[in-house]
């Protein structure tokens, strides 16, 4: 297994981490035994970053999560690292009620999920989006006080821009920001990852495969579940869905002639992009695991980019990354 570096403040981890949010919630049912499996097999493979949030099914992914590391080898265990998002507020229904940044609710927050983990200690804490009515350094003080108290072990960001790392990394040390990367989402590039990278601050970027949109595995006519959210996201309906397999179908010829499935070339894509930052992969099943590990053995060329950027410019995709409610709790988005 390769190792990044998670900023200068934080520690190595592996190149690739598994994201665990669609064994509990969001992406329709998910199986028990195979998520399970699936995070031993992440863990036996070296993967040691395992990225979680609170509210992904109310609790359960965290669950979820201590079970499979309870149950793992020692040596397995003992390497891995939770990260953890906060701050969402929910309801028995699963509907959703805002975000709560508050410095009593972080360390509310953190008790619970300590006590779900079955862990001494959380290894990356960070809110999922950020309060509007919190000023950021408040939230990022309450996490730095649970660092002083052996809590936590470092701070991350969740979607903020590049004011807001500014603001909380002047509070104290950022270890990575956590924000959807990839192919067909690249708008970090004009200022969040500049400063980033001028802040010394890792980026873990979710969605490396756009929800599975840009895997190779999403077909036309497939319809999500009643209670699967990409129902409602705008890259994977009507015209946008057409516009966006099109730009698939460009990228496997790219793939076909490496070799390799589409969903590795991607991957690969985002590796290529800078030590710093380390894609999390969402693999719910230990096939899709063994596919997304696969892209850590290829290696692109100055040819390879090229010919990936002309299947897939910036800025190609149609559609925003989440329908309109959702976009506006983003504070990246926000000039």
């Amino acid at each position: 297994m390769l190792h990044r570096a998670l900023g200068t403040t934080g520690p190595q981890v592996s190149a690739l981490g598994l994201g665990c949010m669609g064994m509990s919630a969001l992406y329709g049912d998910a199986d028990r035994a195979e998520s399970i499996a699936t995070l031993h097999a992440a863990l036996d493979a070296g993967i040691t970053l395992l990225d979680t949030g609170d509210f992904y099914g109310m609790g359960h992914n965290e669950i979820l999560i201590g079970e499979a590391l309870r149950t793992a080898p020692a040596p397995a265990r003992e390497q891995a690292l939770t990260s953890v998002k906060f701050g969402a507020l929910r309801d028995p229904d699963g509907g959703w009620s805002g975000y709560d940044g508050r410095p009593a609710a972080v360390k509310n927050f953190a008790a619970y999920s300590l006590q779900r983990l079955g862990t001494g200690h959380i290894d990356v804490y960070r809110i999922a989006r950020v309060d509007p009515d919190v000023p950021i350094e408040e939230t990022v003080g309450a996490i730095t006080e649970l660092v002083e108290a052996g809590h936590v072990r470092h701070i991350g960001l969740s979607e903020v821009n590049a004011e807001t790392l500014r603001r909380a990394a002047a509070v104290a040390p950022i270890t990575d920001l956590q924000i959807e990367y990839s192919l067909i989402s690249r708008g970090i590039e004009d200022e969040i990852l500049p400063t980033a990278r001028e802040l010394g601050v890792a980026v873990t970027a979710y969605g490396v495969l756009s929800r599975g949109l840009i895997s190779g595995h999403w077909s036309r006519d497939r319809k999500p579940g009643a209670n699967d959210f990409r129902g409602m996201s705008p890259r994977f309906n009507g015209d946008n869905l057409a516009h966006n397999l099109d730009l698939v179908d460009a990228l496997r010829k790219v793939a076909d002639g490496r070799g390799v499935s589409v969903a590795q070339i991607a991957i690969a894509w985002v590796l290529a992009q800078g030590e710093d930052i380390v894609p999390l992969v969402g693999a719910r099943r230990r096939d899709r695991l063994t596919e997304a590990l696969g892209a850590l053995e290829v290696t692109l060329d100055a040819d390879d980019l090229a010919a990936i950027e002309k299947a897939v410019p910036a800025g190609a995709a149609a559609g925003e990354r989440y329908p309109a409610a959702q976009m506006a709790h983003l504070d990246s988005e926000r000039k």
